[in-house]
């Protein structure tokens, strides 16, 4: 079943709003890295949303307490669905799913709950901050806000949750009980993600990330959210693309196996690939994965990584890597690139950092 886009919103490093990161992006512009200092003695550089896109989010009392990561996936979904031109009336409410992709959580109020109780025992639990240490926060205080009281799910990945997240939407809008689903993946940054991540051997110390790079040199953690309504019949979309294929994904155990799992995922979706592929190479092993993937299917394919410019966002990077595919075929252009023919169609490849890998084909509507 083909999906239609019909709206999608967006919070990053680069701000808020679809139209103004995309300009942000084609005019060549990377976020401006920030240093956070663990008390474990290391600095690391992330990728901060700023705060002049917080001041987006409405003024709701979900939101009031709410942690960063739910203030962002509220104001990337209230974006979605305005993008399309819907109102959520308790009847549309009705018809309507949302699924939220995640990876990491809202680990700056889950760190803050348990210091409390390890420096001062269980009494010094808050019961402020225990409903935000749980992984469907966000999800909870976006159906609140936006009335749907139905359908609605967290999924829990690496950086190809939001592929996942999007895959589960096709199977959901199958019911002819709902008309659309909104799809949400969103992140939050702070030292003790970034400690995880260096013990992984993934992080670097100093920007820009280059894709591609050999050896690789390590990512960057970043922060936002992403948001796409679908529809399994278009309606009034503002977004005259569709999702022709989703790939829902295989696994891989080694990361030598990578370059293997995403060539499958290549060799599912299409054959032979489109002239654009918006890669998820973020300074890993990723890139060489998705890099020989690609030297096997063509060799004139143009290659973007968004990560270049707003970091890794981990739950959020799918729905961003979608995003920005849908944008160059409504616009016809590309970050730093130059387009030699009409594109039709993108290929959207998301490999995660935790053995996950998916992929989707996008198209042009006529």
């Amino acid at each position: 079943m083909s999906l239609h886009i019909a709206g999608m919103g967006w919070v990053t490093p680069l701000g808020s709003g679809v139209d103004e990161v995309w300009n942000h992006l084609l005019n060549g512009e990377t976020a401006v890295a920030e240093t956070l200092s663990s008390p474990l003695g290391r600095d690391y550089p992330v990728f901060r949303v700023p705060g002049s896109a917080l001041s987006k989010a409405p003024a709701h009392p979900r939101l009031r307490r709410s942690s960063a990561i739910s203030r962002f996936s509220a104001i990337a979904g209230l974006e979605a669905l305005a993008n399309a031109n819907v109102r959520l009336d308790p009847e549309i409410a009705k018809r309507t799913a949302l699924i939220f992709a995640v990876s990491n959580g809202g680990v700056i109020y889950t760190k803050r709950f348990y210091h409390d109780i390890v420096e001062s025992g269980a009494q010094a639990a808050s019961p402020l901050l225990f409903p935000e240490t749980v992984f469907n926060a966000p999800a909870s205080h976006l159906a609140a806000i936006l009335g749907i009281t139905g359908a609605s799910y967290t999924l829990v990945g690496d950086g190809a949750v939001g592929t996942l997240a999007m895959k589960m939407a096709e199977d959901l809008l199958l019911d002819d009980a709902l008309d659309c689903c909104l799809v949400v993946g969103a992140e939050e940054a702070d030292w003790l993600l970034c400690d995880a991540y260096h013990k992984w051997r993934l992080l670097r110390s100093t920007p820009p990330i280059e894709p591609f790079q050999d050896p690789p040199r390590g990512t960057i953690l970043s922060e936002g959210a992403g948001a796409i309504l679908l529809s399994a019949e278009g309606g009034a979309s503002s977004c005259p693309v569709s999702i022709e294929k989703i790939c829902g994904g295989t696994n891989f155990t080694k990361r030598r196996e990578a370059p293997a799992a995403v060539e499958k995922i290549f060799a599912e979706l299409c054959d032979p690939i489109p002239g654009f592929i918006c890669v998820s190479a973020n300074g890993t092993f990723i890139d060489a994965a998705e890099r020989t993937a690609i030297e096997k299917h063509s060799s004139e394919a143009r290659v973007y990584s968004v990560k270049e410019a707003l970091g890794e966002s981990v739950g959020a990077s799918s729905l961003w890597q979608a995003i920005v595919g849908a944008l160059a075929l409504m616009t016809q252009q590309l970050p730093g690139k130059t387009i030699p023919e009409p594109l039709k169609s993108v290929l959207i490849s998301t490999c995660g950092l935790n053995q996950q890998v998916a992929g989707l084909l996008l198209r042009s509507n006529p």
